[in-house]
């Protein structure tokens, strides 16, 4: 019998990890897949004739959570302020910068995928 790398409830709520996220797959060359017995597989950076550039595997779903949450806050920060001055600032620098109902906005949507993992506040 082949080794398992992840149980089976961790690999429940890394499945809801991923489906809450998939929102970031539409933004973003970032995809998560279901490698079953290794557990989930977040893929990033995809080039047509090389496929993925980074490949990280999740056996945790906080873990998981954190790496999709850091890519989405990085993403949303990022894409905000291309073409400004701000790009050359460091992520939380940026996010200061924005105003409080912004910064509000951005700290509820991490509450929001917390829930949608089932993981409420």
């Amino acid at each position: 019998m082949a080794e398992k790398y992840i149980t089976e409830e961790q690999r429940a709520k890394c499945r809801k990890v991923a489906d809450a996220f998939a929102e970031l797959y539409e933004l973003t060359d970032v995809m998560v897949v279901d490698a079953e017995r290794f557990g989930f597989v977040r893929l990033q950076w995809f080039s047509d004739g090389k496929g993925f550039d980074s490949a990280m595997a999740f056996s945790d779903s906080k873990e998981l959570f954190e790496e999709l949450w850091r890519i989405w806050y990085e993403h949303e920060i990022l894409t905000s302020v291309l073409g400004t001055p701000l790009v050359e600032l460091s992520y939380d620098k940026i996010f200061q910068s924005f105003s409080k109902d912004r910064q509000e906005e951005i700290s509820e949507k991490k509450k929001y995928f917390r829930v949608l993992c089932g993981e409420g506040n």
